[in-house]
Formats: C-alpha cells, sequence, structure tokens
C-alpha cells in the first residue's frame, strides 16, 4: 500500500469514526434516532446532496471548485418542468434535455476556466447567476407542477417488492459508477494528477484543458440528476430551487475527506461527509432545534471543516 493509499484510508476511517459517535449520541439523545424508518428517512434526504456532492469532488479533485451547482439544478428542474408539463413531452426525452443543458453548463464552465483562463470562483459564480436568472426567466417566477406517476416514481417509489427508496439506488449506482471512473481508468488518475500538480501533468502529455471540462462537465451532468431526484420527489420544479445547495456539497465533499487544493479525496468520503451532514440535521430536527439554530450550527460546521482542510494541508 503506498503512502497516499494510505492517507486515504486513515481520512475515510476518521470520517467514519465521526459519523460512529455521531450516530450513537444522537441515539441516546432521541430514541427515534436509531429507527429503521428514521434511518431511511435519513438516506432519502441526502440523496439530492449527495448527488450534488459526487460531481462537485471531480471539480474539487481537480483543485477547482463549482459554485453554479445550486442554480444549475434549479435551471435544469425548469427545462424539464416546461416540456414534460407545458409541453407535454415524454418523460425520458425530458430527462435527457435536462441532462443535456446541466452537462452544457458544466461544459461552459469548463470552458471558461481551461480556455480562457477565469479563476474557477469567478466563472462559477456568473453561472450561478445566469442559471438563475434563466431559470426565473424561463419559469416567469411561477412553480410548475403535475408530473406523471411514471416520473414521480424516481423520487418517492420503491423498488418492486422491497422498501428501498428508488432515489437511494440511484445514488449508490451513480456513487459505484463515479468510483469505477476515477479507480480504474486512465480520466481518474489525470484528474488527481492535476489536482496534484497541474504544470507537471501538462508536461507529460496530459491534456489537461480538456479534462477540466470534462469534470466540469460531470458536475453539470450530477446537478441535472439531482434536479431530477429533487422535481420527481416534490413533484415542483421552481426557480428558487438549490438555494445554497453548493454550499452543502462543497462540505459534503470537504467532511468526506477531500481537499480544496486537490489531488486528494475519494466518491465514498464524500458520501459519508453528506450523510453526516444528513444525520447532523435530522438530530437537531428530533431535538426540536430551531431552524435558526440549524442555521447557525451548519455554517460553523462548514467553517470547522475547510479550517479542519487548511490545517492539514498545511502540515
Amino acid at each position: 500500500m503506498n503512502l497516499k493509499s494510505l492517507k486515504l484510508d486513515l481520512s475515510k476511517l476518521t470520517t467514519v469514526i465521526v459519523l460512529v459517535v455521531l450516530s450513537v449520541l444522537l441515539g441516546m439523545l432521541s430514541p427515534v434516532f436509531m429507527t429503521q424508518a428514521n434511518l431511511i428517512n435519513i438516506m432519502q434526504q441526502i440523496t439530492v446532496n449527495a448527488v450534488l456532492a459526487v460531481g462537485m469532488s471531480i471539480v474539487i479533485f481537480t483543485g477547482g471548485i463549482d459554485l453554479s451547482v445550486g442554480s444549475i439544478l434549479a435551471f435544469v428542474g425548469i427545462v424539464m418542468g416546461k416540456l414534460m408539463v407545458d409541453g407535454g413531452v415524454n418523460p425520458v426525452v425530458a430527462v435527457v434535455a435536462g441532462v443535456v443543458v446541466g452537462m452544457a453548463c458544466g461544459a461552459f464552465n469548463g470552458m471558461l476556466i481551461s480556455k480562457f483562463k477565469l479563476q474557477p470562483m469567478i466563472a462559477t459564480l456568473g453561472m450561478m447567476s445566469m442559471a438563475r436568472g434563466a431559470a426565473l426567466t424561463l419559469a416567469n417566477g411561477r412553480t410548475i407542477t403535475g408530473y406523471s406517476p411514471s416520473f414521480r416514481w424516481i423520487g418517492s417509489g420503491n423498488i418492486m417488492g422491497t422498501r428501498i427508496p428508488v432515489q437511494i439506488l440511484f445514488m449508490l449506482i451513480l456513487y459505484a459508477g463515479f468510483h469505477y471512473l476515477l479507480r480504474y481508468r486512465k480520466y481518474g488518475r489525470f484528474i488527481y494528477s492535476i489536482g496534484g500538480n497541474e504544470e507537471a501533468t501538462r508536461l507529460s502529455g496530459v491534456n489537461v484543458d480538456r479534462v477540466k471540462i470534462l469534470a466540469y462537465s460531470l458536475s453539470g451532468l450530477t446537478a441535472a440528476l439531482a434536479s431530477v431526484v429533487l422535481v420527481s420527489k416534490l413533484n415542483s420544479a421552481q426557480s428558487i430551487a438549490g438555494t445554497g445547495y453548493e454550499l452543502d456539497a462543497i462540505a459534503s465533499a470537504v467532511i468526506g475527506g477531500a481537499r480544496l487544493t486537490g489531488g486528494f479525496g475519494n466518491v465514498w468520503g464524500t458520501l459519508l461527509g453528506a450523510i453526516i451532514m444528513g444525520v447532523i440535521r435530522n438530530g437537531l430536527n428530533l431535538l426540536n432545534v430551531s431552524s435558526y439554530l440549524q442555521q447557525l450550527i451548519i455554517g460553523v460546521i462548514i467553517i470547522a471543516a475547510v479550517l479542519f482542510d487548511s490545517l492539514k494541508g498545511r502540515k
């Protein structure tokens, strides 16, 4: 086992320990917390964030950041709503169109960052405003509701003959796919290599610009898939949906062991980070903590996670 693999394993172990300690503590404070129904509920609650976070992780592994995922989620939701509800388009066609829109937004981010050398924060901040404005303009500020049962099955149905929600299985399959991409394909090695030393990766013959564009395209893809889950779960698409979701996605990746400077982390750690975020929110709700105080606590956790990441980087 090389040093990097050992660090990844230790990082995942730390995240697992944090999750276990939190779960035991909340189980002691609330007898409802450890029930099967509540644990399934937690997994359902984190699905959208976890799907967003896996794409965010790819970008973070390259040393970048994507602040536009929440707005892209909203824009894709409105596009699918206009097609399915207002236009009567087949749900499959509408979902494919939404995925194409999400990936196009991500690819545009990647082009600005790789070809025009914009800072990732600036480029994606601009896309955040553009996508949100496009969603508001296309929907004219209204909420689009009334989706077909076949589409709503994605976010609210169970696997036939079981109590396993479709959205949870979808999330796990997505993570398995990204794990395979990063672990067994050369593209995954390029992602980590760019995050570790971009110039050395370029000099070794890797087309860094193309890899970055693909990384941001994947972030746009997961934003679109998260929109599919959210819209089908709520049976509505809102132009203000996804506000602040990018912060939870970043926090999930960092809590899961990703390094904001790039080159380090793994998707299963990101999933653990998303679960920790969900456990905290669920526990605070069970303990009847006010929503205002919850926002404060989550903010402190995000700052603590980024500060811890910074301290690890210096060390």
